[in-house]
Formats: C-alpha cells, structure tokens, sequence
C-alpha cells in the first residue's frame, strides 16, 4: 500500500526529495502499448508531471507508467499487463481519494479519466455513467430533465470513487446513499473478465461493489435510478459568530429531530471564506453555519428553515431559492486541486453536549483560513436500508463528522495536521464507526469500523475477496484481505 500523505506525530517529517521516477524500459512498454488504444505516458514524457498529480497535494508520488484507457478493452489490457508483471495497481477516476490511493510509486496508474460519456432516459429515469464522469458532469446531464443522482458535495470529485465507497450529501435524506440508486455496474474483474453486477446478476458481488466496491474490481460505467431534484431547491448558509456555537447547535440538535426528509443540512465551524456572496467585513471571520439543502418546494421549506433562521443574531442569512446546480457547486472553492488536505474522520450517534462542547473548543482554535470541520445530518432514507442490505454501513448513524486540516501551501500544514489529529483524539468518547471515504491510511482496524465492526459483514466481504480479488490485486484501497489471505 502506498505511503501514508500526512505525519502521525505532531509534527511532519523533515521534506525528503521525490523518488527518482522508475522508468520503463522499451520492451516493456511496446508489450503493452501494442494491445493498448490509449496514448500510455511514462517519466520524462510532456503530460506525465501533470497527470501523476491528483486533488490532494500531500501526495507527491511516481507511477511508472500512467494508462488514460478509452475504454474496457484498455482497461482489461493494462489489468492483464500489470498482473503478469507484477507492478501495483493503481486506479484513478476523480483522483479524489483522501489518502491518495489514486497514484501509486513504481507502479501503473489506471486512469479511466478519459472515459466520460453520460446517457441520460428521461423517460425511464436512469442514467448510464462511465467511470471518468465526475459529479458536475453528472448533475449537468441530468438537470435539464429536472432529474439527479444523490452524490457527493464537491463537483470535481469523480463518480466512481464516491459511489463505491456509499456516497452522501446534499440529497441523502431523501434519497439516500449514492450506491441506494444504483442499479447496475459494468466491470473488470483481477482475472481480466468483464461482467455486469446487479441484483439479478452476480448479485453477492453487487452487494459488495454498494460500499466496499474498490476491493473487487474496476467499475467502467455506473447505472443509476434518477429521482425528481430541482431545477431549483431552497438551499444555502446561515451563520453565526463561533463564540454562539454552544447555544446554536443545543438549538440545532432539538430543531433536526423531526425535521421532514426532504431536508439534508451540514452544519460547518471555519473562518468564514472570501466568498462574492458573504460581506467582505465578515471574511476571516470565525463562523459556524448551519447551511440547508430543501428537495421540496420551496414554501414548504421555509416554514420548516424559519425557526433555525430565527434564532440567536445570526450573522448572514444566504438560504434561499437558487438552482442545484449552483448549491452542488458551493464548497469547489474550498476545495481546489492543489492545496493540502489532512482529513480524520467519525461517526456520532447523537449530538451529546460533551460532543457539541468539544467542537466549540476545537473551532476556536482553528488557525488556517481554510481548515474546518463539517457535521453531516444523516437519518431519513439513509436509515430505512438494511444495514446489511448493502456493504455501506453507518445506516442508524446520526451524523458523519469529518475534520479537515487544510492548507493551500506547505507552512503551516504539520500544525493543521496536529489540530486534526488532537481534535479527532478528544472526539474518541463519542465515535461510532466511520464512513469509509472519510480514512486516510489509518489500517485495518479503521477499515474495520468503516464496515460497522460486524464480523459477519466483514466476513462476508473478505470472501468476496477472496472469490474475485484472491491475490489482492486491488489493494490501494481501503483493503478488505481475502478470506484466507495474509
């Protein structure tokens, strides 16, 4: 598995220079570039520094041969190549992974980036999505029919990867999961077969690839059910000073408990950003926001947004009618390609007060202008699956919280990662499990609980393993061993 991309003490490494970049010899490389209709890019060729890079920027790492595959048949020849020389494997849609498990050092890098293409049918309300999409290429297909996916919150993230570890976002309450949509998966499996997993095909192994998906095999197009989003929805952020955040989440908590499904929110303690759309005396400015997501119409919303609205002296009230496209988009900005992300991740079962007292303590002491840490309202259609109806777990969580040490240059970047690791270690009395695209590379016991520490589900999971992956080809992951694997 490739290096951890952040420091585990509390302070980061000394720099160390890059790995000289592995080179192919020619041989090699005309083996695969004859089966190959891709354009392969080895070191020293014009593209491949841009295309070894990926969203987060701890990651500095050298593939030695990065595949751009057209299609399956690019995919399954580099698979097949890969395997029979023994290199890791690497995959890459979005190029989102927190921990960086898209690049590998020394191996090859399956990019299936190129592959975008998008079907919508209005009529059957599904949508066929292949595995380089990301998710503002998805919304914009399907918006025009009034029409969505449930997906993540950050448009340049890839498909793939979000969905096949579950997906959750601004639609999760009322629609649930991404991978509760999700119909079917086109497929290549660590022998090189191509297949097609649905409920009434290989139906074990759809089970798998709806939350534990990366451990089994290379998705090269997604099937989804669409589901009546927009084209406007009531959405946006309300805030506050963080100083009132004791008192606005004891609010907030009382206020969600039965709040109606069609309403997803996450509340976010940060500096306030250099948003256009926030008064330029409130930038930098420690915040906690409370910002709304209505898949309804938008009266009804109201009535339900006014009494959060309403509370205490807010700040700026930004909630209101807009279209989701333009919500889905919010939070690109903090997020670019480039800068240096330290996430940690846990689950809550319920917003005790020591929970909601230890994130006040732990905003206040939030240095950089772009870390924070956003609390995601779970429950509604997330809850009414089976917990082992899929191999997403987390389905009675309350809320996801995810901490993020983030710097847009290196200084300062150990001191976020050390903010991180403390807040995540004072948060301990309350964790209950975790989602899994949330890890960095945190080891089995972590991938253990991102599964709901259920030995059977585990157990289940590891013999999918070891029936499609049993030689752990795909182990830069968040790695399920097979059965009887080491």
């Amino acid at each position: 598995m490739g290096a951890s991309t952040a420091p585990t003490g509390s302070r980061a490494p000394a720099a160390t220079p890059a790995p000289a970049p592995v080179r192919l010899d020619d041989r090699a490389y005309q083996e695969l570039a004859r089966g190959f209709r891709g354009s392969l890019v080895r070191a020293g060729d014009a593209s491949y520094e841009e295309r070894r890079r990926i969203w987060n920027g701890a990651v500095d790492r050298h593939p030695a041969l990065i595949a751009p595959c057209t299609g399956s048949a690019d995919v399954v020849a580099a698979l097949k190549w890969a395997v029979e020389s023994g290199v890791p494997v690497a995959v890459r849609s979005g190029g989102h992974s927190f921990p960086g498990h898209s690049v590998c050092d020394g191996g090859l890098v399956i990019d299936l980036s190129p592959m975008k293409e998008i079907r919508v049918d209005p009529e059957a309300r599904t949508v066929h999505v292949r595995a380089g999409a990301l998710l503002g290429e998805l919304d914009a297909a399907t918006q025009p029919f009034g029409l969505a996916v449930p997906s993540g919150i950050v448009t340049h993230t890839g498909v793939a990867g979000l969905t096949l570890g579950g997906g959750i976002g601004w639609l999760s309450r009322k629609y649930g999961l991404s991978v509760d949509q999700l119909l079917s998966v086109d497929m290549v499996t660590a022998a090189g077969e191509r297949l097609t997993a649905s409920a009434a095909r290989e139906p074990e192994l759809f089970w798998g690839m709806c939350g534990a998906g990366g451990n089994f095999g290379i998705v090269t197009e997604f099937t989804f059910r669409l589901n009546p989003v927009g084209p406007t929805v009531l959405a946006g952020p309300v805030l506050w000073p963080v100083e009132d955040s004791p008192q606005v989440m004891r609010f907030y908590r009382d206020w969600i408990a039965d709040v109606p499904d069609e309403l997803t929110t996450i509340v976010v303690h940060r500096k306030a950003p250099p948003s256009p759309a926030i008064p330029p005396e409130l930038h930098g400015r420690p915040v906690v926001m409370v910002i709304a997501c209505w898949v309804g119409e938008p009266e009804a919303g109201e009535e339900v947004m006014r009494p959060m609205r309403e509370f205490g002296r807010p700040l700026l009230d930004l909630c209101r009618p807009k279209p989701y496209l333009a919500h889905q988009a919010m939070f690109d900005a903090s997020f670019p390609h480039g800068w240096r992300y330290y996430f940690r991740g846990c689950g809550l079962d319920r917003l005790d007060d020591g929970a909601l007292d230890t994130m006040a303590r732990y905003a206040g002491r939030i240095a950089s202008p772009q870390s924070g840490f956003p609390l995601f309202q779970l429950g509604g259609a997330v809850a009414r699956v089976g917990e082992d109806d899929t191999a997403a777990a987390g389905r009675r969580l309350g809320h996801m919280l995810n901490i993020n040490g983030i710097r847009d240059t290196p200084e300062g970047f150990a001191e976020e990662c050390g903010w991180v690791r403390e807040f995540w270690t004072a948060m301990e009395p309350y964790h209950a499990g975790v989602y899994v695209n949330f890890l960095m590379d945190e080891g089995e016991r972590r991938v253990r609980q991102a599964y709901g520490a259920r030995e059977r589900k585990l157990g289940r999971l590891r013999a999918l393993k070891a029936q499609w992956d049993p030689g752990n080809v795909f182990r830069l992951n968040q790695n399920i061993p097979p059965a009887d694997g080491p």
